[in-house]
């Protein structure tokens, strides 16, 4: 790889993994949802501190990550699509080699807005109706 990130980025290789319908269609990358998770290949040199002092990153080459729907800054090198994000966008560090669901908040879940008794609208979430 040609791309050094700087001071707290870290470059993630998002998982693509394959995706097939209940059908058995195999469903492109392009009609998938965007990842959650990934591999970080590159981690920057860390943030200056107000005391001036560089302070390393939790992350390291080589960790799977848990980061921000819409978080990160995509990236083309050669034929591999990155992503480019602060640290402080990352949600966690995967340990182990267990699988993981991610979705954000509301994904597959009903989200028909309905009047509620309570003065505010909700989604199904926020109250016991």
């Amino acid at each position: 790889m040609n791309f050094r990130p700087l001071h707290d980025h870290v470059v993630v290789e998002p998982a693509f993994a394959p995706v097939k319908t209940k059908g058995g269609i195999l469903l492109p990358d392009a009609a998938q949802e965007r990842p959650l998770e990934g591999k970080v290949v590159a981690v920057g040199s860390g943030r200056r501190g107000e005391d001036g002092k560089r302070t390393g990153l939790a992350v390291k080459a080589g960790d799977r990550v848990v980061y921000g729907k819409w978080s990160a800054t995509e990236i083309k090198l050669g034929d591999k699509d990155y992503l480019v994000l602060k640290e402080s966008e990352i949600l966690g560090i995967v340990e182990g080699e267990g699988r993981i669901s991610v979705r954000a908040k509301g994904e597959g879940a009903a989200t028909t807005a309905t009047a509620c008794t309570l003065d505010h609208v909700h989604d199904g979430d926020c109250c016991d109706d």
